[in-house]
This record gives C-alpha cells, sequence and structure tokens, in this order.
C-alpha cells in the first residue's frame, strides 16, 4: 500500500518540507534507507545519515535544522520519536487479519467465541470459556476453563492461560507466555516441604501488553493483577498476589517476588530484582540489574534508584566512583598503619 508524504503529513499533523508528492510503500531505519522509504530521526547521533539516506521520507522534529542540503523529503512533527510509532500502527491496522474458527482447534461446547475471532489449527479452549470479538488465538494456544478474554485480544502461538483468569480488552500476549500457573508456595515440614494449593487467579486489565515466555503466577487466594497499559518484556517473572500499577513498564528478565505491590508508571530496566511483600510507589525508576529490597524511598516514590541494594542515581554514581578506587584505598590504608604502629613504636622506645 502507498501512500503520498501529504498523506502521511495529514495523518501525523506534520508539517512538509521538500516534494509533498513523494509515494511511499515500507519503513526503512535512516541509516539502511531505501528509495520509496519513510525513516524518522529522533536521536540526534544517527544525524550524519540524513544527508546521504537514500528513504524518500523522514519523520524529523520541528526543531529540527538541518545542517547540510537534505535530498530526502522532510515531515515535521512535534516528537519524530511518538509520530513514526503512529504510522506503524496505523500500517498495522491496514493488514488484513484472519478469521474464523480451524476445524482442527478444539473448542468445548460451552465456549462462546465472539465475532469476527480467529481460532487457529490446534489451540485448546476449555469449558465455560468466554472470549469477545475480533480476539486472534495463534496455533498452539491452551485457553483453560473458566477463563474470559475480552475484546480485540491477540496470544501468539503457545500461550497458556490457566483456569479461571480473566484478560481484558486489546491485551496481547507473546508467544511462550504463562498467565496463571501456581504461585511458589510451599511450607516446610520436617519431611521437606509441603505445597500450599494456589487457589486464586491472574487479572489482566485493558491494553497490556505481554512479552514472549513471561510468566505471571496466578494468587494463593485473590488476585494477582496486572493494572491497564503495562507493558511487560520478554521473560519477566511476576510472583503470586502481586499489583502492577496502571501504565508500568518492565524490561526483560525482570523478577517481582510475592505480595509485592508496584506503583503506577514505574520503570524496571533489564533484571532488575524486587524483593517480596514490599511496596514501591509510583514513578520509581531503577536502573538494569538494581536489586530493590524495600524502605522509604521507594515507597514514597518519584525516584530513580541503581545498585544493590538500590540507592538513589546520584549516590550510586558517587559509590561507584569510589568502588573502583577501593584496591589504591586499601594500599594506602595500610601504608599508613604501617606508619602509624612505627611512629607508636618510636614513641614507646623513647619512653
Amino acid at each position: 500500500m502507498a501512500f503520498t508524504a501529504q498523506q502521511i503529513a495529514a495523518l501525523i499533523q506534520g508539517e512538509i518540507v521538500g516534494n509533498p508528492n513523494e509515494v511511499v510503500n515500507t519503513f526503512s531505519k535512516i541509516e539502511e534507507g531505501v528509495k520509496g522509504a519513510v525513516s524518522f530521526l529522533a536521536d540526534m547521533k544517527y544525524e550524519q545519515y540524513l544527508y546521504s539516506t537514500n528513504s524518500s521520507v523522514v519523520l524529523v522534529n520541528k526543531s529540527f535544522v538541518p545542517a547540510k542540503p537534505v535530498k530526502a523529503t522532510l515531515i515535521k512533527v512535534d516528537n519524530a520519536y511518538e509520530a513514526i510509532a503512529k504510522l506503524l500502527s496505523f500500517y498495522e491496522s491496514t493488514k488484513q487479519r484472519k478469521t474464523g474458527l480451524s476445524d482442527k482447534a478444539c473448542i468445548a461446547e460451552s465456549a462462546q467465541i465472539g465475532d469476527e475471532c480467529y481460532v487457529a489449527p490446534f489451540v485448546y479452549i476449555g469449558e465455560n470459556v468466554r472470549i469477545g470479538k475480533g480476539c486472534s488465538l495463534y496455533p498452539g494456544c491452551v485457553v483453560e476453563d473458566g477463563v474470559t478474554l475480552g475484546d480485540d485480544c491477540t496470544l501468539f502461538p503457545n500461550v497458556t492461560v490457566y483456569q479461571g483468569c480473566k484478560i481484558g480488552n486489546r491485551v496481547i500476549i507473546h508467544a511462550g507466555a504463562v498467565i496463571g500457573a501456581d504461585g511458589f508456595g510451599f511450607a516446610p515440614t520436617a519431611e521437606g516441604y509441603e505445597k500450599i494449593p494456589q487457589i486464586g487467579i491472574v487479572c489482566i486489565e485493558d491494553d497490556v501488553e505481554i512479552g514472549a515466555n513471561t510468566c505471571i503466577d496466578r494468587s494463593t487466594m485473590g488476585a494477582t493483577v496486572i493494572h491497564k497499559g503495562v507493558k511487560l518484556d520478554n521473560l519477566v517473572q511476576i510472583a503470586h498476589n502481586v499489583v502492577v500499577g496502571s501504565n508500568t513498564v518492565m524490561s526483560a528478565q525482570v523478577g517481582v517476588a510475592g505480595s509485592t505491590k508496584i506503583g503506577e508508571w514505574c520503570m524496571l530496566g533489564g533484571q532488575v530484582g524486587v524483593a517480596g511483600h514490599i511496596e514501591l510507589g509510583d514513578r520509581v525508576f531503577a536502573g538494569a540489574q538494581s536489586g530493590l529490597p524495600g524502605g522509604r524511598m521507594l515507597k514514597k516514590g518519584n525516584v530513580t534508584v541503581m545498585g544493590y541494594p538500590a540507592l538513589e542515581h546520584q549516590n550510586f554514581a558517587r559509590s561507584s566512583a569510589v568502588y573502583k578506587n577501593l584496591p589504591e584505598m586499601f594500599r594506602e590504608l595500610n601504608e599508613l598503619r604501617r606508619e602509624l604502629n612505627e611512629l607508636k613504636a618510636n614513641l614507646e622506645n623513647k619512653d
């Protein structure tokens, strides 16, 4: 499907600099631009490619002023990154999606499936499942008894949703994710560990996206809750009885231990570990590999932390500067200790 620069500008409320009739039919990174592609420039470290790119149209911020002549048609927008995201979403929406229920799927008679859904071969849908309109379930998905899905949900191949879990509207769950497996609950006894039944569910609200091979455990009682707008990367572990606040995002390999409450608009970098039974306030930003054991500053929120145990990022930076000098400081300390011992010995000899 082809669009002119004029049509694109109208869609993203942009200002054209160049040929409004330039035609594009694909997307490309600015450094790999080809004729007929639309690219974007949001990070100025890529500015050099703007002057040599073969892309036909490039989105730039309104504040940007080229340092050299540009052969591509520019579309100036308030935020080039947001504008390209809007274009990509529009492009995805123009693709024709599959509909229909495969005769190779296993669907319980009591299941209710909304209009315009796609159920691929080898999908299993259990008893009393409720699936809203416009949902897509790809091969190998398992939706167990009593699950509810809202409208326009997408479950990519081999997603498993355990019994009784509730999923809202426009939720995207990527391949291999597991929703509602048992929480890690065991009571130590003299003979070993006795399993604590996990009788709760997982509740996922609207507009959540869950990455590949991510696991969200069902609660011991009640619900593990993922509030609206949350985005979880691949390989994230959310333990039982956790509550994740609206619009929080987590990068790959984040682990959140049981019964922790995370506020709204938090951002957790890759491999962040969050202890159990603690509370994070709104807008806690944790750098990659940070360890969050709790504390007043985390509960209060509006803080950026790094390291383990997590420190405010300014303190972490200062501490890191000291840490790398520890070997030299240790050597100097030993020298001072030796000199002090020599002074003491000399004073004792004089006495």
